[in-house]
This record gives structure tokens, sequence and C-alpha cells, in this order.
């Protein structure tokens, strides 16, 4: 921490701003990344930002996610950026180093051990791209006690009660995005930076701020660092390695930093790794050897330090007249009053009611808001919407208007057929009575039109003209293209590339209904990386755009949002059943991807404690595999895609690959009701593989008459070996969430593979 205020004060002495550089750990490569730190130093750096890779990077453009994936390609670990930092001290590293990055890695290394390790690698601090402020004050104090900086940053969005806690949790510098959206170099710098530098440093206390995204140039560099303390360059460099013939990166990163500072640090000689004791000439300070560079001493004495010692209570003079310590003009040990977590309090009740913009909604530990501060204002608007629109019956009667638009309610009958099939497999007894509610029925043919309406009638309240969503299997995009083209609303509809593959007669239909389809050629090309990408472009385009998260997943209020509108499947359930056996069922079915479907029929029996929760997973290869999207079944507590939830992750925090049959459910997340309700036991999950899916599916096509999605198809198989333990006087109802028709074509190319595993050939 101290060396980050030395650095600061060491630029202000001297008249200029800091210069704070961005590399990622790994890129181009583990062993050049030390090399890379020390030519940031030597071409004017004054503080280092080393990010740390994840493989879900949401708040960074492509040319910083390009570099993550590189990295971790390359196999760059946790323990790899310490031992980077490691490496570059030995070899007389001496600007501060903070770590940036995701939280999950870092949960998954574990706090302590990493406050630890990283005080023992010569790090300084941390920046949390996506650590909410209620976590972010623990953390820094736990920071603080290793005496390292916590980094908060704030964006133009960001609101007064916000800015002024981010702020109060700074204790080195604020990091100040300058413009709304994802990192990448710009060539346009935002109009409103002083107005925004002005308010951030009313209340920092005299804190310095930094000022990144967008910087690229000299002529930025002096125009921002004419309102700011420091100034951040991250993905410019990444360019400039990317551009750097092999092995030459670290010279090329030098000139580029020169290039922007116009100055030099001093380099200091190795020997073995370790400095010397003595300071020589910098050949690349001084070009023209004429001693204009940095001269050696002959005693070994290093440059004079920066002290932020108050001067007035001990002047250099007193405390070692021959030190020749450069003083700054004052210190600012803060006011007196409250401290942090009474801030915190303080901001979260309002007129003695809780204030939602800084206590997001949990399901025990699961859920909150994990994200870029640039998405926090937002994020606060749509919750103020959503509890607006829910607490106004009109809003609730302009709903139900849509229900014969929407084919609701949906019809929910007895299985007769699928039943006897499970009583001639069961014991004397035994096989529970299989009832369907039949949100395949609905328009558009599944359940995804429920949330589509309920959000496209928020996204209209709040004045939104554009919507963007993602989508896995393509039934959520083609249900978002249909309610945009009811209402007049320009659609953008982001789906991995390997989805569209699987699912092209989905993205043909929301073409056909007026909707853009974006391709996601990246990672495994799946759901997961549409949800990236989606978010990213929501940040770009805050002002006018909503985005219709398709899923029980995301950062508060999604979550809620979606169960909310899908909890009519679940209301539906209770009064049909009723009416036709006057009793609540005994257990209810879904399958679960993100968990849409399950959350909205399994919310309304949340309290009714004889109702049996049953969700079903994609156990794709099996779940001893490493082919599979079973996350309650098989993941872990973390952090994806802003919400803190059971996901699947490797030992290092890394968001693995998954695989299913199914598109919808091919995710590595699930909502954090769900975890929640997993954690409490109050719901059950299993996993069926692609092959037991198939069985589903199968089975419903020819015993019912009903070719299921294959989303659905896991649920079914899961229901019927559920009916098998349970008496016939019991009733099961399983939420068919989507017809098949879309999945066909995926059918008949895998059935040269499965059918000979289940016994069924379909060959003519």
């Amino acid at each position: 921490m101290e060396g980050i205020k030395k650095a600061f004060a060491r630029a202000k002495s001297e008249g200029r701003s800091a210069l704070v550089t961005y590399t990622t750990a790994g890129y181009p490569t583990i062993e050049e990344t030390a090399s890379i730190l020390l030519a940031m130093e030597a071409g004017g750096s004054d503080i280092i930002e080393l990010g740390t890779p994840f493989t879900d990077p949401i708040a960074d453009g492509p040319t910083i996610q390009e570099a993550n994936t590189r990295s971790l390609a390359n196999g760059t670990s946790t323990t790899s950026c310490l031992n980077i930092v490691k490496d570059a001290r030995s070899r007389g590293l001496r600007a501060p180093v903070l770590l940036m990055g995701y939280y999950n890695p870092l949960l998954a290394y574990g706090e302590e051990r990493m406050l630890q390790d990283a005080k023992k690698a010569g790090v300084n601090g941390f920046i949390m791209v996506d650590l909410p402020p209620e976590e972010a004050v623990r953390f820094r104090r736990h920071c603080t006690n290793y005496g390292l900086s916590y980094v908060p940053l704030i964006a133009p969005a960001t609101s007064e009660k916000r800015m002024k806690l981010l702020c109060g949790i700074a204790d080195s510098f604020v990091y100040v995005v300058s413009r709304m959206g994802v990192t990448g170099a710009t060539g346009v710098l935002s109009s409103g930076l002083p107005d925004l530098l002005d308010r951030v440093h009313k209340y920092s206390g005299g804190i310095p701020a930094a000022v990144g995204f967008g910087v690229s140039t000299r002529e930025h560099f002096v125009e921002v660092g004419k309102v700011s303390e420091g100034v951040v360059i991250g993905s410019q460099i990444i360019t400039t390695l990317k551009k750097a013939n092999a092995g030459e990166g670290a010279k090329a990163v030098e000139e580029y930093c020169y290039s922007i500072t116009q100055r030099r640090n001093p380099e200091i000689s190795q020997s073995n790794g370790a400095s010397n004791g003595t300071h020589s000439i910098s050949t690349a300070a001084n070009p023209n050897g004429d001693g204009s560079g940095w001269i050696s001493h002959s005693n070994g004495e290093a440059p004079k330090d920066i002290s932020t010692a108050d001067p007035t209570k001990q002047p250099a003079s007193e405390s070692d007249p021959s030190n020749g310590i450069v003083h700054v003009d004052a210190v600012t040990t803060g006011s007196d009053g409250p401290g942090l977590a009474d801030q915190l309090e303080a901001l979260n009740t309002n007129d003695d009611e809780k204030d939602p913009e800084l206590m997001p909604s949990r399901f025990g530990e699961f859920g909150g808001q994990y994200v870029p501060e640039s998405l926090m204002d937002c994020l606060a608007e749509l919750e103020k919407g959503f509890d607006d629109a829910r607490n106004d019956p009109k809003f609730w009667e302009e709903f139900r208007s849509y229900y014969p638009y929407m084919s609701r309610p949906s019809s929910l009958h007895l299985a007769e057929r699928l039943t006897e099939h499970v009583r001639k497999d069961a014991k004397p007894g035994m096989g529970a009575s299989i009832y369907l509610k039949r949100e395949d029925l609905n328009h558009t043919g599944s359940h995804k039109i429920n949330n589509a309406i309920g959000q496209a009638l928020i996204a209209k309240r709040l004045g939104k003209t554009e919507i963007i969503a993602e989508t896995g299997a393509g039934q959520h995009g083609v249900a978002t293209a249909t309610v945009c083209a009811r209402f007049g609303l320009k659609c953008t509809v982001f789906m991995g590339a390997e989805d569209v593959r699987r699912q092209a007669l989905n993205v043909f239909r929301m073409k056909l209904l007026g909707a853009s389809v974006v391709a996601v050629d990246a990672g495994s090309k799946t759901l997961r990386d549409a949800v990236n990408e989606a978010l990213r472009k929501w940040v770009e385009r805050l002002d006018t755009t909503h985005y219709i998260i398709g899923s029980a997943i995301g950062p508060h209020p999604f979550p809620t949002i979606v169960r909310t509108f899908q909890s009519v499947i679940g209301n539906e359930t209770k009064e049909q059943m009723q009416e036709l056996t006057n009793r609540l069922p005994d257990a209810v079915v879904a399958c679960v991807g993100g968990g849409s479907n399950a959350a909205g029929m399994f919310a309304p029996f949340a309290g009714d404690a004889s109702v049996k929760l049953l969700g079903v997973e994609a156990g794709g290869d099996g779940v001893e595999t490493s082919r599979h999207s079973a996350t309650l079944t098989g993941g872990k507590p973390g952090v994806l895609h802003g919400v803190r939830t059971y996901i699947l992750q490797s030992p290092e925090g890394q968001i693995t690959d998954t695989h299913s049959v199914s598109a919808g459910l091919d995710y590595p997340g699930v909502g954090p009701e769900l975890s929640g309700w997993k954690d409490s036991s109050r719901a059950k999950f299993i996993a069926a593989t692609d092959a037991e899916a198939f069985i589903g599916f199968r089975l419903m096509s020819e015993l019912e008459g009903i070719i299921p999605a294959l989303e659905t198809s896991h649920a079914i198989f899961g229901a019927v070996e559920l009916a098998k333990t349970m008496r016939e006087d019991e009733n099961i109802v399983i939420c068919i969430s989507g017809r098949g028709d879309k999945d066909v074509q995926s059918v008949a190319e895998e059935l040269p593979k499965i059918g000979p595993v289940i016994g069924w050939d379909l060959r003519f």
C-alpha cells in the first residue's frame, strides 16, 4: 500500500501524472511476463496492474479477452501470477504491482491464502473488477491487515451514494472508468471526465484518482493528466505485445511506454537475479552516452524515496538531516466520523426501509451483484422499475391481457399411457400418476414467452427502445424476437456458434421475426459465451437497451425477475391440480439448465413441505466424466456472470467447458435460488445422461404422442424413475417446458451413437 502512495507522491513532486500500466499475466507467454513488467518500469511506468486471467471476463473487450484466452491456454494459474511478480522482484522491479482480475479465481484460491502469498511475492494490492461493495468492505479490511491496498472502480454512471462508499473504501487511489462499455483503446475520451473527476475528488478526501478505459496515446495521457493524478493504459499494451516479433515484446512495451511518458526509470543491475548494490547507467535511458540518463552512484545509494509522513510533525531535517528524503506538502488522515461498516449500513437504509441499491437479494449465501461498476446503476434502475411494476395492479392487469397471445393458461392433463408404463415396471401398488403441465403449447413453443412478455413490458416502462438477449437452444431467442415484433422494439440475439449450428431452424425463425442474430465464435461457442457477449454489449448501450435474460441467472434482480414471471407455471399447476385431484401434487419435476422453468414451477410450492421438488440436470456422458452440465450435482459455489451460485469450475476457479445433447441445458452455472434450495435440502437435484434423456424423449413421443424438447426429456426420465418409487395414489407433475420440433435434427444426428445404447433403431 505504501509503495503505491509513494509512487503517486513522487509523480506529484515531479509535476506530472503517474502512469499505471496493465498487462495480462502469461501473455504472450508466462516466461516473458516478468520481463514485460521490468520493461514497463524502464519505460516510465509508475504502477503496474498484472491481470490475472479468467475464462469469462465480462468487463473486458476483445483485446484483453483474447489475451486471457491465450494466457489460460499457456497454463497460467494464480500461482503463476504470483511467481511472475516474485521473479520480477528478484530481478529488480521496484514499481508497485496490483493484481487485477475477477473474484472467482481468488475465491477458489482462498482469500486468506491469497493475501499471505501475495504479500510474500511482492504484490502491493488488488483490483477486483466484479466484487460488490458490501463484500469489498470486508475484503478491503483483510487487505489492510496485510498492508495491501484495495482499489475500487468508479464509472460515469456510479450514483452519488455508491461513489461516497467506494471513495471511502479507497486507501491508495481510485480507479476511474472514463467511459461506459468494456475495456479497449479508443480515439475519443469522455467529455464528462472533468466533472466525474471533480465528484471523485470531492468524496475521496485527497486520495489520488487514476483514469483508464480508452487511453492509448501521448495526447490522451497529457489531457487526462490535467484532471487526474494517474492515467491507466492497458489494451494498447496488449496490442503492442501482439504486434511485436517473437521475443521482442518487452522491448516494444518499453518503447511504447516511453512514447507516452517521455521519461525513463532506472534499471537495477542484475547478479544472479539479485541487486548487486550499485545502480548502473541505463543505456536505454542514456541513448546519447552523455550522462543525460541515470548515473551510477559509487556508494550504491538508491534514488531518494518520497515520504508521506506528516512534515509538520517530523520534518526531514529533524528525522534524519542527512537522508535527503523528499516530503510531500501534506498528508490527509481522513476525517473523524462513522467507519466503513457504519457507512454501508447507512447507505442501506432509507426512511427505515432497505435500500436495494447496495443490498442485493440473496438466497442463503447465493445471489448478489458481482458485476463491473459500470453495470451497477443500471441494475439499480432495473430493480426499481421492476419493484414499481410488480406492486402496481395495473401492470399485472396489462400482463394478463396478453394471456390469449401467450396461449395461457397452459393445459394440464394426466399422461395415462406413460403412467401405465411406469406401473408395469414398478412394484405392486407403486407407480405414481404422472401429469403434464404443457408449456410446450404456449406461443413460440416453450415457457420462455412468459418471461419475455413480462420483461418487455418492464423495458417499455423504463423507456428502453432496444432489446438484447442470449439464447442456447433458441427458444428464448425466438420468444424475445416474438415479443419485440409485437411491441415494435429493436432486437439483437447473441447465440453461441455451436448452438447456431445445432439450432439452425430457430436461428431462421428469429430472423423471420425481424431480429438480428449474432453468432459468438468464442470459448465453447455455447450459451455461456452468448451470456458473456450479451452482458458486454448491454454495458455499451445502457441508456437505450434492456437485456432480457432468459434464465434465472445473472446479477440481482434478474433471477427474481425471471422467477416472478415464470411462477405462472407453478401457480396454474396448483389451481389445476386442485380442480383435477382436490389436492396438491406430491411432487413436481422440471429440467434444470440455468433454471427458469424449474424456478417457475418450484417457487409457488416452496412453502408446501408435502410437495417434493425434483430438478433434473444434463448429465451428458456422465457426471463422473468431464463432459456434462450438471452444475448442482457436480459443481461447487463460485461466481459467474454476476452472481454467486453453484458453477462448474476447475480447482483454479476457471469455468470449465460443458456438454449436453440439449443446447438449452449446456451451461456451467445455475440460478442462485435453486442453489439455495439445494443447500437447504428443499429441492433435490439429479442428473440424466444424454442416453437417458433420449429414453425420456422416446417414451413421451411413442406413448403420449408428444415430441418434447431434449431439455424437457431429461425431466421426463427423472420423473419416470421417481414415479416408480412412489405409491399409485400419489401424483407427479412434469413441466413440459418446450416442444421438440427444434430438436428433431439433433436427435437424428445423435441416434447412430445413442440409439444402440438404449435399443432404439429408426433406420428404414
